[in-house]
């Protein structure tokens, strides 16, 4: 049997993760204060999440609005100290102020996980050179995954892009999984999953009442349900 196309969530608190846990999600992404588009929640918030769902958890390494890393001297301590309270999968991309990837950044965040996995997040979609950018990162260890919506404008300007990356995979740079995010709808499942793509994340679709409820068990088993058919 093949494996199941991986459902990421983005996760606040335990209400969060419980829900989304109950409608199937395989992971979530575990953040705080999205008015600022996502950023490293609490190692408390990450120990009481972790001791109320039994799926991956993937945490952001961000500290502040926008792609520049900011104090990384501060990330390494935030990243230790999740690591110290088990975290073994991160979320983390950092670009320079020329659309570049922040190679020293990136390089000293990944060099405290300690070969932890971890995701490049929407970054990518910022980069002034997308293939570049895949090229730079593609021999740090425990890169595994990208979320991508293909453009900073979300998936359906993206698309285009999204589909040809699908067909390079395996090509240098290529190797981690997409994981599809950013103004993601279910109707771009099918022509999505038919190139193989086979990981999607999703925050506010999980959430029909809008950032201040919190995710709806109903609506990530619908899109389980998509995902899988």
């Amino acid at each position: 049997m093949s494996k199941r196309a991986v459902l990421e969530v983005i996760a606040l608190d335990v209400e969060d993760a419980v829900a989304a846990q109950a409608g199937g999600a395989d992971r979530l992404e575990l953040v705080t204060d999205m008015a600022a588009d996502g950023l490293t929640p609490s190692r408390e918030t990450f120990a009481a999440i972790r001791a109320g769902v039994d799926i991956s958890l993937r945490v952001m390494l961000r500290l502040a609005d926008g792609f520049a890393a900011g104090d990384v001297d501060a990330l390494v301590r935030r990243a230790r100290e999740l690591r110290s309270e088990g975290a073994d999968e991160f979320v983390l991309g950092f670009l320079d102020e020329d659309g570049g990837p922040d190679l020293a950044a990136v390089e000293t965040v990944v060099a405290a996980l300690d070969g932890c996995r971890w995701t490049f997040h929407r970054a990518i979609d910022r980069a002034a050179d997308r293939d570049a950018l895949r090229k730079q990162l593609a021999d740090l260890p425990g890169l595994d995954t990208y979320l991508t919506a293909g453009s900073a404008a979300g998936v359906d300007d993206g698309l285009p892009t999204l589909l040809a990356e699908a067909a390079r995979r395996g090509e240098p740079g290529y190797a981690p999984q997409l994981l599809i995010g950013g103004g993601l709808r279910l109707d771009h499942l099918p022509g999505l999953k038919a190139t193989g793509v086979d990981a999607f994340h999703i925050g506010g679709a999980a959430r029909p009442d809008g950032w201040s409820a919190p995710v709806s068990a109903a609506a990530v088993a619908e899109w389980r349900a998509a995902v899988d058919g």
